[in-house]
């Protein structure tokens, strides 16, 4: 069954009928960019949710799908690791430590970029809380399974993580809120300066410190059996004692180079790994010292100059970071840019010289390893996640298309159903317009109400 049309209804209808194993899908003849063990000209076989065979020569079992892949490309599903589609809000503004929140609670699984994205060969996706946080809300790893609930939309096992913020956005600079040029100073919100970032993310480690301390003592009273008062549950610092237990990652918006030093030095203070750098569009400067402290980094392919922040980035810095050593990918924070990651991609071949082996690994096995998820997704190796995009041409070229999209084996996107389906579409649409608009006399239309004259409702 194709994912076309309202998702809420989509995942009624498919969950009375039940996720049964699909039907095996064996695609032959193509060439097939694996990422980490070179590409094999030959077939690949979709079966049970996983990827169970590549080689020159893979048997068809009974009743599968087979698919001629003859000129075509194979290659794993798109891993996006900062994105902000389907969550209904991103931003607590009111205050500047809110790890107490999670994305997860508003994810809208009928977001129309989420088949955009599918249309693009995004499969998996970080969705992130917004920046407007010194410590901001708790993220969460999506497939892009369309027609599913939300629940359903998260990618099972993934390590959870939290969003931190330097720089303008949390200091909230240019915000009348934030304390902006011309903000009474009774609407400042601390920190309105980078030093006060550091100071907030400091003082919330202090605490979360001490918090886990307290419970630390109250169980050992407990393992005693002595009598004891629990501490009082603070959702906030529970989720940064995560962090400083390792059982949650930090990813990082950050941009200059003595931001992203001066996060490194917290987090060597406290004992705790950032996972990745976001944005990182001075990383370049700085990538030694971010490849020693064990982070990732996840940026753009060529954004620069659009706020003062991002003045001296440069489109070779993916390739630069990634030359000295630091595990780089590429992200879209924006749902349009979502669609072509993988043309972000193709730039770093010219901005860098990297090999085309490499720029697909910035959009597929290195953003997978900085989200934990490689033993599953990321590349195409037998037994990992049947996670995987047929294109009519390489995925680099200006002219390629993703033809289809496979994920846990399910068919979730079919470009040629896609277009022989539009002509039906319109005429639904145009349908439900037509029985909308309270055209005079038309069927669905509504009487303007007696008392107030028709005029009167357009002002």
């Amino acid at each position: 069954m194709k994912r076309f049309g309202i998702a809420c209804l989509l995942g009624a209808a498919l969950s009375a009928a039940g996720w049964g194993a699909d039907t095996p899908v064996l695609i032959q003849n193509a060439t097939i960019l694996t990422v980490t063990n070179g590409i094999v000209k030959g077939s690949i076989l979709l079966q049970d949710g996983k990827i169970a065979a590549i080689g020159d020569k893979v048997l068809a079992p009974p009743g599968a799908k087979i698919i001629d892949g003859a000129g075509k490309y194979v290659m794993p599903g798109i891993i996006d690791c900062h994105s902000h589609i389907m969550a209904e809000a991103i931003n607590e503004g009111s205050v500047s430590v809110s790890s107490m929140v999670g994305i997860d609670d508003v994810l809208n699984p009928e977001d129309i970029a989420i088949y955009r994205a599918l249309a693009g060969g995004v499969t998996t996706a970080n969705i992130l809380h917004g920046s407007a946080n010194s410590i901001g809300g708790k993220t969460v790893v999506t497939k892009m399974r369309w027609g599913r609930n939300a629940e359903e939309m998260k990618f099972e096992g993934a390590i959870p993580g939290v969003k931190f913020a330097l720089g303008e956005n949390p200091k909230r600079a240019g915000s009348a809120q934030g304390g902006g040029f011309g903000a009474a100073p009774a609407n400042l919100r601390y920190p309105a300066t980078r030093m006060g970032v550091e100071d907030v993310i400091r003082e919330a480690f202090n605490d979360a410190r001490a918090y886990k301390a307290s419970w630390a003592a109250y169980n050992a009273k407990v393992a005693r059996k002595e009598v004891a008062i629990p501490p009082a549950r603070d959702l906030k610092l529970d989720t940064l004692v995560e962090v400083l237990d390792g059982k949650r990652f930090v990813h990082a918006h950050c941009y200059r180079q003595d931001e992203i030093l001066m996060l490194i030095h917290v987090a060597d203070d406290y004992g705790f790994k950032i996972r990745t750098f976001q944005h990182v569009l001075e990383g370049y400067k700085v990538a030694k010292e971010i490849a020693a402290h064990g982070a990732g980094a996840s940026t753009f392919a060529d954004w620069w100059a659009y706020k003062i922040e991002a003045n001296d980035a440069i489109p070779y810095n993916a390739a630069i970071m990634m030359k000295k050593g630091v595990l780089v990918s590429l992200n879209s924070d924006d749902a349009e840019l979502m669609r072509h990651l993988d043309k972000e991609a193709a730039k770093t071949v010219k901005y860098g010289g990297l090999t085309e082996t490499e720029a697909l690994s910035l959009i597929t096995i290195n953003p997978a390893k900085q989200l934990a998820i490689d033993k599953r997704v990321g590349s195409l190796e037998v037994g990992k996640d049947a996670d995987v995009l047929l294109y009519d041409a390489h995925p680099l070229s200006n002219f390629s298309k993703v033809e289809k999209v496979w994920i846990d084996g399910h068919e979730y996107f079919d470009r040629q159903d896609d277009l022989d389906g539009r002509p039906k579409k319109a005429i639904e649409k145009k349908a439900l317009t037509d029985k909308a608009a309270p055209a005079a006399g038309g069927r669905g239309a509504q009487p303007a109400p007696q008392s107030l004259p028709q005029e009167g409702l357009r002002k």
